[in-house]
């Protein structure tokens, strides 16, 4: 149990985010929460928690930072998505470069303890040299998604050496679970879900047989929690160290939802990485961390959930 802080979670209205804040909360601390509304949902939030909409690039980040003075910032806002920064990589690096420079510009000016910050895995790396990659694997983005996550973690180290400001970079893999959002087009599981619930038929692009590292949701929130201590600092892979195919995964939730129809296919996306997983083991060492929820479980609790929300409208 880690003393009582005040920390402010950027993106909390979010998929990962909100999961994040309720977590905190349990464990007593006080919650601030920094969203612009793009793709998070007030409903994930407890009335508990003091909320701010506003855009992490607007100017008044400074007097957030002066009223609420946090000891401990999560930075989960972002642009997720990696098709849309290649269809618009200058909006991509100002929601995520600038947007975390501005941050880190505010927590070095405010005394912040700590800069918890959710980087990539599944994007970093590029098509890999060798599997599962550890984070010494060379960076190779293949989108300016994936570049953005890896000049933030420079910046990261750059602040961590001038300013003495304490960070760790989480790079995930695919998360998925509860309250992803099936309306973007990050999440195969969530647009899976809701394409099967609704009796459409989902989309595979290319051959289906990409591979990725797929990290059940509140495994990210464990890795976060564990990276509050100071003696955690640096980058971080947090993923299973399994890749499963799109195809496999569609295989899955066809059998869980009882759905029957055949997938439409479309071209492959550029920018996509064809197969990833992630050796999380400097993360068990480092913060004790290893995965708890094995792929079967973690889509048997995801479907679960879709199916107790089918009807809800998304927003």
């Amino acid at each position: 149990m880690v003393d009582s802080k005040t920390v402010l979670v950027t993106g909390g209205a979010g998929f990962i985010g909100s999961h994040l804040v309720d977590r905190l909360l349990e464990l007593g601390h006080r919650v601030v929460v920094l969203d612009d509304l793009s793709s998070g949902r007030l409903a994930n939030l407890s009335n508990r928690i003091n909320f701010h909409h506003t855009d992490i690039n607007e100017a008044n980040l400074d007097e957030t930072f002066s009223r609420e003075n946090p000891q401990l910032v999560f930075h989960l806002a972002a642009q997720v998505s990696v098709s849309t920064s290649m269809r618009n990589p200058l909006m991509d690096a100002e929601a995520n470069i600038l947007g975390t420079l501005r941050l880190l510009e505010a927590s070095r000016r405010h005394g912040v303890e700590k800069f918890i910050y959710s980087s990539t895995g599944g994007a970093l790396y590029g098509d890999p040299d060798y599997l599962p990659c550890d984070e010494d694997h060379p960076i190779r983005p293949l989108s300016p998604y994936g570049l953005a996550k890896s000049v933030c973690e420079k910046y990261l180290e750059l602040y961590n050496k001038m300013f003495i400001l304490n960070y760790a970079a989480l790079r995930y893999g695919n998360v998925y679970g509860p309250r992803q959002d099936p309306n973007g087009e990050a999440g195969v599981i969530a647009i899976f879900s809701q394409a099967m619930l609704e009796g459409k038929q989902p989309v595979i692009f290319g051959s289906g047989e990409q591979e990725r590292d797929f990290v059940y949701v509140q495994d990210v929130v464990d890795a976060n929690l564990l990276a509050i201590n100071e003696n955690v600092t640096g980058a971080y892979n947090i993923g299973s160290g399994e890749s499963t195919s799109v195809n496999r995964i569609y295989q899955m939730l066809r059998d869980l939802y009882r759905f029957r129809k055949t997938p439409l296919k479309s071209p492959s996306r550029l920018g996509d990485v064809q197969k990833i997983s992630l050796n999380s083991e400097k993360s068990l060492r480092e913060m004790g961390w290893r995965p708890k929820t094995g792929l079967k479980e973690g889509l048997e609790l995801t479907a679960d959930y879709f199916k107790q929300v089918q009807t809800r409208s998304w927003v």
